[in-house]
């Protein structure tokens, strides 16, 4: 079996390709990114907290260490004929599609990043579905990260990726869920949602829709194995995740900043158990279905998120940063009481490794001690003055 990795070099990505290779270790694991992530960061000044290798010394190392069944390709997933060929000539048994550019901040800059998410995103899930439809692959399982922003924020029991509707005739049906997404981003992932669900129903194309929530922490496993596995942490406020730039702040001693009331609703999974699920789907497998999980293990009210963290930081540390309200540089639905249906990802995932982030902060705390004076260089980022007008 091959299994190919889109986004190797990401957050998630990297961790991903070796956990994959120890739990397949007689498969192939063939990891495609073109380290947009890196340039990205970096063109907004900032950088990981936590030093990266480069993919090189990455794979060099990983090699030493045992992962002897993984190898990387640099390439565009925009570019179709660069897919065709990687496509072609590795025949994948599954596609676990994780490149993006994730940030919703970043999408909303201009329109130059709005028109280049879209453009970036959609156009490399289109040519993945392509490929494989025109190599005569379709019995590949194809699998993407999308996000639960798709659902927006409404006033609902939020169901896997489906809902009944009824109309006023009594008529009723099951739809795919609507998107409502609140950024340029979250738009790009409603659109290849929609895309996997049209190849499945033209071809019978198994594809797995993984709608990700928020992934907190530095480390999975396998990346506490050595520094040169480690994988990217950001703290900024594009590409940092909440948890992560909250912990950031904690370290520096700045408040806690929560947009608008505080009364958002957020979903969360750790690092290791996204990681995990997605070993056990591709595990699972799909026999030609378009299944959908609502990728999370837990959610909170923001502000009661950050009361948590400030009394677990007076534990930890004997001191806390405290909350800071800053005027929501989002616009999104402040006051909602949705949940979400994540039965049948619970079912996949088994076990949850973390199951509350306040019960890691001590130990994510001490991972990132080290890199305090990194903290401290880039703390000006964690909501730069121009995002609130300031």
């Amino acid at each position: 079996m091959t299994i190919l990795v889109t986004g190797a070099d990401g957050y998630v990505g990297w961790p991903l390709m070796l956990k994959l290779a120890k739990e397949f270790p007689e498969e192939r694991i063939i990891g495609i990114d073109n380290f947009g992530r890196r340039r990205w960061v970096e063109e907004v000044g900032a950088d990981s907290i936590i030093p990266i290798a480069t993919m090189e010394e990455r794979i060099k190392r990983a090699r030493e260490l045992g992962f002897k069944n993984i190898s990387f390709v640099y390439g565009d997933l925009t570019d179709r004929d660069f897919v065709r060929t990687v496509i072609r000539v590795s025949k994948p048994d599954v596609v676990l599609h994780l490149a993006a550019q994730p940030s919703a901040p970043y999408s909303q800059i201009n329109l130059d990043k709005a028109y280049y998410t879209q453009k970036n995103n959609v156009l490399s899930t289109l040519n993945l579905l392509w490929a494989l439809r025109e190599e005569d692959l379709t019995k590949t399982h194809f699998i993407e990260t999308t996000t639960t922003g798709i659902y927006g924020a409404p006033n609902l029991h939020i169901p896997e990726g489906f809902v009944e509707v009824i109309d006023k005739f009594g008529n009723k049906d099951l739809l795919p869920f609507p998107n409502i997404a609140t950024s340029f981003y979250h738009v790009t992932k409603g659109f290849d949602a929609v895309n996997m669900w049209l190849m499945n129903l033209q071809t019978g194309m198994p594809c797995t829709d993984v709608r990700t929530s928020i992934v907190y922490g530095p480390d999975t496993e396998e990346t506490k194995l050595d520094e040169k596995l480690a994988t990217r942490f950001d703290v900024d406020f594009y590409f940092g995740t909440l948890f992560n730039r909250w912990v950031a702040m904690i370290i520096a001693n700045h408040p806690l900043t929560v947009y608008g009331s505080g009364n958002q609703i957020k979903p969360f999974i750790s690092l290791e158990d996204a990681c995990q699920s997605l070993v056990n789907i591709v595990k699972e497998g799909n026999d030609g279905e378009y299944k959908v999980y609502n990728q999370l293990v837990e959610y909170v009210r923001i502000k009661d998120l950050a009361e948590e963290l400030n009394r677990a930081a007076e534990e930890v540390l004997g001191r806390s940063p405290g909350i800071e309200f800053i005027p929501n540089p989002r616009k999104e639905k402040e006051e909602s009481e949705y949940r979400f249906d994540n039965s049948k990802f619970m079912k996949v995932l088994g076990k949850p490794k973390h199951r509350h982030m306040a019960d890691v902060l001590p130990d994510v705390l001490e991972r990132l001690k080290p890199f305090e004076y990194r903290i401290n260089a880039f703390k000006d980022l964690f909501i730069p003055k121009k995002v609130i007008g300031r």
